[in-house]
């Protein structure tokens, strides 16, 4: 019962993995109340979550999520776990255009604005792209163009009993950790963003153990759920089950250091502006270059270049050459035909 799994959060005491799977079950069941939501997830991140506790909550969200068949294609996503409360533009969304158009299939998982003023669904909205995907237009728009999005309630609908809980509270909780680890292409390939230090080992031990071939977890030493271009980033990169860590510094890249102001974005229509001011290569600066870095380790991660530092050429040859704007727009006229005629 979630009543006695809670009682022994509140006292600071770890569960087990089948534990925190029970717990799951009840709320994505609708059997647990709202009280009881709110206080599990209260407690969950006052103790701290655990790699059981993350793996068995992550376990129940992916098998009831609906599911979406990439056939051979090995996509990958690139997403932050939010919270950082930096109010950033959404880099790594603006990412996933340049990534795909470079020829790395990109299936993005996201959802609305939680704790920050606007989520990836919110900005690809703004930016004329339809997110009410379903499973199979999700797979058609990425076969046909290296890139879909899958808006996260459209395929984990029994996480409706949480949402009023999640939003009341207005603050991190483990769903923004499991949104992450729950992407419903289920791909082999994570760049994951998180703004707390003490998660980078856990969520990269956590998508190992669900079946991420190849991931890279990034925490800014500003706090950013990116890699920053204001701070080093500490890396947990896991190949094949194989993990090592390290320091990324920007300056070592040939990166200039900026502020985090200067990365900062707003509502979902000034970050869609800041996202085709990049792409279209109109928009120079700070906020290109945290994009052009972030791209480049998706690149690095997935084999499309050795280095991060050959990343950043390809990042930035791929706006230059205009591959970047035509993807935005290629990805508008596609994912909107499924407004029409859905598949």
């Amino acid at each position: 019962m979630i009543k006695d799994t809670i009682a022994k959060l509140s006292n600071l005491e770890s569960i087990e993995f089948a534990e925190a799977e029970q717990a799951m079950t009840e709320i994505m069941n609708g059997e647990a109340t709202p009280a009881q939501i709110g206080a599990f997830l209260v407690a969950l991140r006052i103790k701290g979550e655990s790699i059981e506790e993350i793996s068995g909550c992550a376990h129940v969200m992916r098998e009831k999520a609906e599911r979406v068949d990439l056939g051979n294609i090995e996509a990958l996503d690139i997403v932050g776990t939010g919270g950082d409360g930096a109010n950033t533009f959404n880099i790594s969304t603006c990412s996933a255009f340049i990534v795909s158009a470079a020829g790395v299939p990109v299936a993005k998982h996201g959802n609305r604005s939680v704790s920050s003023k606007c989520g990836s669904a919110d900005v690809l909205e703004a930016l004329e792209t339809n997110i009410n995907l379903s499973p199979q237009a999700a797979a058609a728009c990425l076969q046909q163009t290296g890139l879909c999005f899958m808006f996260a309630p459209g395929y984990h609908k029994s996480m409706k009993y949480a949402a009023g809980p999640r939003k009341e509270l207005g603050l991190r909780t483990i769903f923004n950790i499991l949104g992450p680890l729950a992407n419903p292409a289920r791909v082999p390939n994570q760049l994951l963003g998180v703004c707390d230090e003490h998660l980078i080992e856990p969520l990269t031990k956590a998508l190992a153990n669900l079946g991420v071939r190849n991931i890279m977890t990034v925490y800014s030493h500003d706090g950013l759920d990116e890699i920053s271009l204001s701070a080093p980033t500490t890396v947990y990169e896991s190949r094949q089950g194989i993990m090592k860590s390290y320091i990324l510094d920007p300056e070592s890249l040939g990166l200039e250091l900026c502020s985090l102001s200067e990365v900062r974005g707003g509502e979902a229509g000034e970050n869609a502006e800041i996202i085709k001011g990049i792409l279209s290569g109109n928009l120079e600066g700070p906020k290109k270059d945290i994009v052009l870095l972030n791209s480049a380790a998706a690149f690095y991660l997935t084999g499309k270049t050795k280095t991060i530092q050959d990343g950043l050429q390809l990042a930035a040859q791929t706006i230059d050459e205009g591959m970047a704007w035509a993807q935005l727009k290629a990805y508008r006229e596609v994912s909107n035909r499924f407004k029409e005629s859905p598949v």
